[in-house]
């Protein structure tokens, strides 16, 4: 061979070796770019009324393989650890809560469980003293799931109340220091007070079908109705329960959450509304005035339309609004009530996210402690929404355990400590488990 023939092959060579490795480039940045927009598409989607979100995938990307049990975010095989909340893959976030290892996999976390001596093994009692907190639950209520998962897992999914069942039972709270009570399903007189029978009757439906939508992102299946009458069953029970003086506080441990649901449409993955419910309840049991305050990272516009021409209930919100860009896009501050219940619907919208401790703090010194303690209610309910707890992934904002504490002990006071906290929305497992937990310590 030439000397010449000899350098054309090299060069050969050579720009073959530099085509198979730009080749191989572009194909890890074809990857990493598909990955990257699924993330974002996740992350700025800032409601749950975004359509696309729920579309099936139309093209499968071989390098994602396991979805995150906290937070759902999909995941590259070849990771151990959740590229967006650091959860390890085989967490066992859902059988310890909030107590389990979010680096370890399940079976290597005995060391770092509570010992057995520290941990209280409490159990269900059938009666409990007038001062005790209630706890609502029942296990029927994790039978309302998504029949057919689509893009990625639904964030309203039965795991939100396992892994905080589990955290207050690691924690020897519940069962232990608190006392369950019995759980019914709401009867539909008592639903009328709140939803027009148009409504009740849709919800009632989805038992004769395997699987329904109200809305794109609020599904059924055949036991969400009965799941949805359980918890707003045990709201109305715990109540009349914490009012009468037969206990003293209490928290719902229910789904599927409520208030988002108006008097006429199921919507933003709530059926029926718990909180409206259990104000009723309330009020039948003896209660004058009844306070709302919803935290959740979505403004309440279920709650706010069924009260909002009543003078006997005081609704206040706090919540990502964004000039209307924020879903469900209603709770202006210039929406305050009607038909002469004016003042008696107080929003404070966030105008962006990431907002913290601080923030709801300020807002509940200066805000919502000086019109509720003119309000002077007898009896305080809390649409305890965890979205806008920090590592949510639809809420992007920054509240602590400590936080939902802290505010909780504030407005434990108003009504002489007759308080009932509601679950309503959180979809980040450790955030939701943690914060439930601190709230009910």
């Amino acid at each position: 061979m030439t000397h010449t023939s000899k350098g054309e092959a090299n060069k050969g060579v050579q720009r073959e070796h530099l085509f198979r490795k730009e080749k191989k480039k572009s194909a890890k940045q074809q990857i990493d770019a598909t990955l990257e927009e699924i993330y974002n598409e996740r992350y700025e989607l800032s409601d749950e009324d975004d359509d696309s979100d729920w579309d099936p995938l139309e093209k499968q990307v071989k390098a994602v393989k396991w979805f995150c049990i906290n937070c759902t975010m999909v995941n590259l095989s070849n990771v151990v650890h959740c590229y967006a909340c650091g959860e390890h893959k085989g967490s066992g976030i859902v059988s310890l809560g909030c107590f389990a290892s979010p680096l370890m996999p399940e079976g290597d976390i005995a060391a770092l469980e509570l010992d057995a001596t520290e941990k209280p093994k409490g159990s269900f009692q059938k009666g409990f003293p007038s001062d005790s907190t209630m706890v609502g639950f029942d296990e029927r209520m994790l039978l309302h799931d998504e029949v057919e998962m689509k893009s990625h897992p639904h964030p309203e999914r039965p795991d939100r109340l396992r892994a905080i069942a589990a955290s207050l039972a690691s924690a020897g709270i519940f069962p232990g220091k608190c006392y369950p009570i019995a759980a019914r399903e709401i009867t539909r007189k008592e639903l009328q007070m709140v939803h027009a029978l148009e409504n009740i009757e849709a919800v009632e439906f989805t038992s004769r079908l395997h699987a329904s939508y109200f809305t794109p992102d609020t599904y059924a299946n055949e036991y969400s109705a009965c799941a949805a009458r359980l918890a707003a069953g045990l709201c109305a029970d715990l109540a009349s329960t914490i009012f009468s003086g037969r206990a003293k506080n209490g928290f719902a441990l229910v789904r599927p959450p409520g208030h988002h649901a108006g008097v006429k449409q199921a919507m933003g993955f709530c059926l029926l509304n718990n909180a409206a419910v259990a104000a009723f309840a309330a009020q039948a049991a003896g209660a004058k005035r009844v306070l709302i305050v919803d935290w959740d990272v979505h403004h309440g516009n279920g709650t706010q339309e069924i009260f909002e021409r009543s003078k006997s209930v005081l609704y206040i919100s706090l919540h990502r609004h964004e000039g209307g860009k924020f879903y469900p896009g209603t709770g202006a501050a210039k929406e305050v009530g009607s038909m002469g219940a004016e003042g008696y619907c107080v929003n404070i919208p966030w105008s962006r996210g990431g907002v913290g401790d601080n923030d709801y703090v300020f807002a509940f010194q200066n805000i919502v402690l000086p019109i509720a303690s003119e309000f002077a209610p007898d009896f305080t309910i809390i649409s305890a929404g965890f979205d806008a707890a920090r590592g949510d992934p639809l809420g992007c904002c920054d509240v602590t355990p400590a936080g939902y504490a802290l505010m909780t002990q504030m407005l434990s006071p108003l009504s002489g400590g007759k308080l009932l906290v509601i679950l309503e929305g959180g979809y980040n497992l450790r955030s939701i488990s943690s914060s439930a937990t601190s709230v009910i310590k």
